[in-house]
């Protein structure tokens, strides 16, 4: 089939199949089709739309054009997070370290700059020397070493999208719904994060103006990631004036920075307590290879003392195991310094997690915080903690959020108003 049959096609606002746009598009990371020929595809598709079915197609398509990672290899869960793009937008920059000093994996593959929008990756390469384009291998270890990693589309991941991406930022296709999609997800599956947040911006400094646009995005995207077989949430925020007070990348960076030694504008201002000394942290366990270990294992603490008698039987041909411990006393020492903290700065407190994991734990932090006067906090009730899922949220900054994401670690719920959050136990 020729590339010229593909473009009257969809020119014609017929739906392509599977087949049509895997050779569309491996053609066009081939170098078979030239970049003209896929400006006007790109054209077509933005004035002709495409069906979920074919944006599904084209999404896996561009993500099949190189390796798509497997991270379980170097962290057993990793998330990430994308945002559609914005003026004086430098979230990933802020974000990602804090979601990576909480425990939680980052591994984010990142665009450049589309449009009047700036790219994360042109924020970074402001820093002299700073490289963006890491291969597989790097982008793994970094993953493993320090649980953070943000990198561009290579020959390696999506490169497909690279050189779509390129091409929508001077062809007038950057506003497309499917193109947008598909560009977002592709690098999301590939770079192999196991529950995806999406910033979807709406307003006028977006490129979606209308909530119903907006909406139509997130909705889509979700459901590519749904079928992808990924958790995925996406959030609706205001792009109608900059994000912060810095526009420009340098600036951008040194705001984001600024903002992670707490020196941030005034609108960001949040406190993250972080228990290091229960749960996992404790540090008592065993490793043996198989039959059978009898072992005594013991916490001493100032607060309380601990002993365990174990007698430990099994036919695996190795065995680790890790006890994690919490206690009231412990619980109720991280919960009252953070309520503390929250009074003295005037802020709420919020607590956000799930016990379908942590059955036992969870219910002495959650029945810590309740003991709280409930005139100084904020008790956030997420339909799907009851619905046996991850929560997820960031409240105060957005106006919906459609899907849920999460994985096997309790969340923090943030809201850069009027919150302090408290790190609980489980996600260190």
């Amino acid at each position: 089939m020729r590339a010229v049959d593909i473009i009257i096609k969809k020119k014609d606002k017929k739906a392509l199949t599977k087949e049509e746009i895997d050779i569309f598009i491996k053609g066009y990371v081939n170098g078979e089709i030239p970049d003209y020929q896929a400006a006007a595809w790109a054209m077509a598709v933005l004035l002709n739309g495409m069906t979920d079915q074919e944006t599904t197609d084209l999404t896996l398509s561009i993500a099949n054009s190189g390796e798509q990672l497997d991270l379980s290899s170097v962290v057993p869960y990793a998330v990430d997070k994308h945002s559609t793009g914005g003026v004086g937008d430098k979230t990933t920059i802020t974000v990602a370290p804090i979601v990576a000093a909480c425990g939680l994996p980052v591994g984010k593959m990142s665009g450049r700059g589309l449009g009047f929008s700036g790219g994360t990756l042109d924020k970074l390469e402001s820093i002299p020397g700073y490289r963006v384009n890491l291969s597989t291998k790097e982008f793994l270890n970094q993953l493993g070493k320090i649980g953070i990693v943000i990198t561009g589309q290579s020959m390696d991941l999506a490169p497909a999208d690279g050189k779509l991406y390129g091409l929508r930022d001077v062809n007038g296709t950057v506003q497309s719904i499917p193109l947008i999609a598909s560009s977002v997800m592709s690098k999301k599956i590939a770079a192999g994060a196991q529950a995806i947040l999406l910033d979807v911006k709406v307003g006028q400094g977006a490129f979606m103006k209308t909530l119903e646009d907006g909406r139509r995005l997130a909705e889509l995207m979700v459901e590519i990631g749904r079928l992808a077989g990924r958790r995925v949430a996406a959030l609706l925020s205001d792009m109608n004036q900059p994000l912060g007070r810095a526009v420009g990348n340098a600036l951008e960076l040194r705001e984001a920075l600024d903002t992670l030694r707490g020196k941030g504008p005034e609108d960001i201002d949040f406190v993250v307590v972080r228990e290091n000394t229960e749960d996992f942290y404790v540090g008592i366990g065993s490793r043996f290879a198989g039959g059978r270990e009898q072992k005594t294992l013991e916490v001493l603490r100032g607060m309380y003392s601990i002993r365990f008698g174990l007698d430990v039987e099994t036919d695996a041909e190795e065995l680790a195991y890790q006890i994690g411990v919490i206690t009231r006393e412990g619980a109720g020492r991280v919960i009252r310094y953070a309520f503390d903290l929250a009074l003295t700065r005037r802020k709420h407190l919020t607590l956000v997690h799930k016990t379908n994991v942590l059955v036992h734990g969870g219910g002495i932090v959650e029945g810590q915080f309740l003991s709280l006067p409930d005139i100084a906090y904020r008790h956030v009730e997420d339909p799907a903690v009851a619905a046996g899922e991850p929560p997820v949220g960031i409240a105060g900054m957005v106006d919906e959020v459609v899907g849920v994401a999460g994985g096997a670690h309790e969340a923090v719920i943030v809201d850069l108003e009027e919150m302090i959050v408290l790190g609980v136990m489980g996600i260190q």
